[in-house]
Parts: C-alpha cells; sequence; structure tokens
C-alpha cells in the first residue's frame, strides 16, 4: 500500500491509530477461522462515526477495499482482509444511552456484548442475545453476523431486537436507519436488510437495541443421559409439550470429556449426553415449567436429574456449556467449529449422522450446541498440517451440510457465511436466491469495496 495512501489515513484518524509495520499487520491477518490468513495492507482504529465515514469516503474515492472487524471472533473468515484496509472499532465502544422510558439501548458497535448486559441488567432490564464470545466480541460483530446464543430459543437472535442503525455506505455517505418507534414500517425493511450483511453493505457505527424487563426467576438443570438418542429426543419432546425454556443446551460423550478435563465442574463420564436447561419467568411458571421438564427427562430414561439450589450452583452448572469450544480447542491445534443448524424435529437424526461421519472418515468430532432450536456446533479436532486429515474434515463437512439442506435445516445458524461457507450458499437459497443477494450488493456497492469475496 502506497505511503502517500496510509499517510492520508493518519490525517484522518491519527498517526497512533493507523497500523502499517508487518508485525502490527500480521495481528490483523487470521480471525477465529482455522486454516485462514490473509494480510491486510493497513489498519485503521477510527474513533468517530465522522472518522469512519472520512475513511471510507477516501478508500472509495482510491479503489481500496475496507473490510470492518469488532473483536476478529468471526468463525467464517469474515473479518479478514486481502491487502486492503481493516478498519478495526474497538474505540467506538461508548454506550450512548439507556432509555429506559422507551425500553432502548444506543451503543457504538466497539462496544463489548457482556458490558452492555451488565449495564442494562443492573438497571433491572434485559439484552437476550448472548452469543458464546459475549466476554470478547462486539455489538458491531454480532449484528454484522446476526449472532445467536443460549438463549436464542426462547428470546430470539440480534436480528429480533435490532430497532436502528447508524451506518456508513461505501462511498462514505451516512444512513440512519430505524427509531424507537414500536411501529415503523415505512418503505423497504432495511434494518433487517442491514443485519447479517457481513459488513458487505456498510460499516455500522452505532446500533439502537430493544430491550425487555429483566426475568423475576430462573432455574437451571443439568441433566444426564446414558443414550444419546433420548437425549435428542427429549429435546424435542420439551418443545412439543409448549414448554419453551430460556436455554437448552446439548453436549455429547467427546464434548463431555474435554470440559470435564478442562473445568472439572463434575460432569459424569460415563454418559453419552447431557443436556443443560433453564427456564425462566414468572416465579410460578418456572416452577410449573421445571416440573414438567423434570418428567419428561425422566420419561426419556435419564440417569440422573439436577437443579441447581443457589445462583452460584446455577453459574456453574452453566460453565459446562459456555467453556465447551475452550475445552475442545486444547486436544488438537486445529479446531474446526461449525453450525449446521436443522429443524428441531431433526436434532435426534441429525445428531447420529454427525456421529456416522465422523466413524466414516477416521475424525474426532464433539458435537455441542443450542439443541432447543436446532442449532448443532459439530465441532472436528484436528491439525492443519495433516493435509489427509484436514481433507477428510472438509469431505465429513461437506456432507453434514448437504444433510442439514436436505432436513430443511442451513449451513449456518450464527457464524454466517464469509469465507469458509460460500461455495455452499448455491446450494441452499439456488441460482435465483444468489442473483437477488448479488444485485442487492452491487446497488449498495457497485465498486466493489467492502469486505469482497465474503459470501459470494
Amino acid at each position: 500500500m502506497k505511503q502517500s495512501f496510509i499517510n492520508d489515513l493518519q490525517k484522518i484518524v491519527g498517526e497512533q491509530f493507523t497500523l502499517s509495520d508487518k508485525e502490527s499487520l500480521a495481528v490483523y491477518g487470521y480471525d477465529s477461522t482455522p486454516e485462514l490468513e490473509s494480510l491486510p495492507g493497513a489498519v485503521v482504529l477510527p474513533g468517530s462515526t465522522e472518522e469512519v465515514s472520512r475513511v471510507v469516503a477516501l478508500c472509495h474515492d482510491a479503489g481500496v477495499s475496507v473490510t470492518p472487524r469488532g473483536s476478529g471472533t468471526n468463525l467464517s473468515g469474515g473479518s479478514l482482509s486481502a491487502g486492503g484496509v481493516v478498519l478495526q472499532t474497538s474505540r467506538l465502544n461508548r454506550v450512548v444511552e439507556i432509555d429506559e422510558e422507551n425500553l432502548t439501548a444506543t451503543v457504538e458497535t466497539g462496544v463489548i456484548t457482556s458490558a452492555l448486559h451488565r449495564d442494562v441488567e443492573g438497571r433491572g432490564l434485559f439484552y437476550p442475545p448472548d452469543p458464546g464470545s459475549m466476554n470478547i466480541s462486539t455489538m458491531g460483530g454480532n449484528v454484522a453476523e446476526n449472532s445467536g446464543g443460549l438463549r436464542g430459543l426462547k428470546y430470539g437472535v440480534t436480528s429480533d431486537y435490532v430497532m436502528g442503525l447508524t451506518t456508513i455506505l461505501p462511498d462514505g455517505v451516512l444512513l440512519k436507519t430505524g427509531g424507537k418507534a414500536v411501529k415503523n414500517v415505512a418503505g423497504y425493511n432495511l434494518n433487517d436488510l442491514l443485519v447479517s450483511s457481513e459488513g458487505t453493505l456498510g460499516v455500522f457505527t452505532e446500533v439502537m437495541v430493544r430491550l425487555i424487563p429483566k426475568p423475576p426467576a430462573k432455574k437451571t438443570m443439568l441433566v444426564h443421559f446414558p443414550e444419546l438418542e433420548q437425549a435428542a429426543l427429549t429435546v424435542s419432546r420439551i418443545i412439543a409439550a409448549r414448554i419453551i425454556p430460556a436455554t437448552l443446551e446439548f453436549l455429547d460423550r467427546v464434548t463431555i470429556r474435554c470440559v470435564e478435563d478442562y473445568a472439572r465442574v463434575g460432569l459424569p463420564l460415563d454418559v453419552e449426553a447431557v443436556l443443560l436447561i433453564e427456564v425462566d419467568g414468572h416465579p410460578a411458571v418456572v416452577e410449573e415449567d421445571a416440573a414438567a421438564i423434570r418428567a419428561i427427562c425422566e420419561k426419556h430414561r435419564c440417569s440422573f436429574f439436577q437443579t441447581a439450589a443457589t445462583a452460584e450452583e446455577a453459574l456453574k452448572l452453566a460453565t459446562a456449556r459456555r467453556v465447551a469450544l475452550s475445552a475442545l480447542a486444547r486436544v488438537k491445534p486445529t479446531t474446526i467449529l461449525e453450525d449446521a443448524t436443522v429443524p428441531r424435529s431433526c436434532i435426534a437424526p441429525m445428531v447420529k449422522l454427525i456421529q456416522e461421519t465422523a466413524r466414516k472418515y477416521d475424525l474426532t468430532i464433539g458435537t455441542f450446541g443450542h439443541a432447543g432450536d436446532g442449532n448443532l456446533h459439530p465441532t472436528c479436532l484436528t491439525d492443519e498440517r495433516d493435509k489427509d486429515e484436514i481433507a477428510r474434515a472438509h469431505q465429513a463437512f461437506a456432507e453434514i451440510f448437504d444433510a442439514a439442506i436436505a432436513m430443511g435445516g442451513t449451513i449456518t445458524g450464527e457464524h454466517g457465511v464469509g469465507l469458509a461457507k460460500k461455495k455452499y450458499l448455491p446450494k441452499l437459497v439456488g441460482e435465483a436466491g444468489v442473483r437477488v443477494m448479488r444485485n442487492i450488493k452491487e446497488s449498495f456497492d457497485p465498486k466493489g469495496i467492502l469486505n469482497p469475496g465474503k459470501v459470494f
């Protein structure tokens, strides 16, 4: 990248917030996606919406690509840039407003998700989306990927809470969409179009989200199953009984053993699966739902049912699920975490297929995830230096994604398409779907400077 262009970036954001030395660029040359590396030409850390606008406009005029980046927790290669400018949002970290009257929060997009949780919960309010990376992921990244989380079954995903966005378009022009009005249906729904766009249509600088009252009560339960199929069937039966837990999570035997070795939370090593279940709401309803869930679990031959007696014990039980990825990642150098998603009624056959596929290709695959909404995370433990094993892993995931699509599911429930999954997109949406998406991209970004090479 020409020094004159880097000088122009420095004039906008300051020399200390413009990185172009090899060591700094190497830090931004990867995200959380295995096997993928791509060095940017420069990294900028703007401190305001105005600075973002000026940086994007400069890049637009020069024909230089721009890739927005939050904390780099992306799992599909979406925050990698090949020779262009990485626009890092960590300095956009202000909570602009908590509006308790209208039940909204407005934050800059570099705000860490869990920080927003703590802020609003201290006021008796609740922001439900809780991606597994919430202690490091940013609100802007959550919006770009439409992140879900453990509470997605009952409360939905990020798009269900985005009320307004401040977005810098590819030519540097500022666009504001949505607002505090609960009913806002004038024109096309640009909010929903921009959510999930993976940095390809605009750069978010502020997001306004909907808040709800904090649930007054909750119960957390951990259930052991000697048979994996019975655990998966129990998930379907709980939903069929018209019970919607806040959390309904699944861990298979491979994951259980890794988690227990890592966190020592008291998980059994002789079972095929455990379910982590949490119900919340009015105290009477919580008690009723917890009793009904226990009856369903016992009917489907659970071997142990534990209800947390204290908040500390509930946190310990929840830890078993929240550390699953960290625990699995310790086993081998490369961890390929995917998110094949199927209708809830297909959880049991999907889990069985994942196990059979792992045996077919002689791989170690641990499966955990948001079983209540069908969002499973088959996680292959491998070593990218072993080219044969990596090739088998990709073959296995191709079959898993094909099966998910055949079951009426999808190739990603929350990780995005990015670089890693774009080859599967036509199978899911068809030629017409890809054509419409390309037309939208070209309408927003005719020069193709925003996060090029992603999705398509």
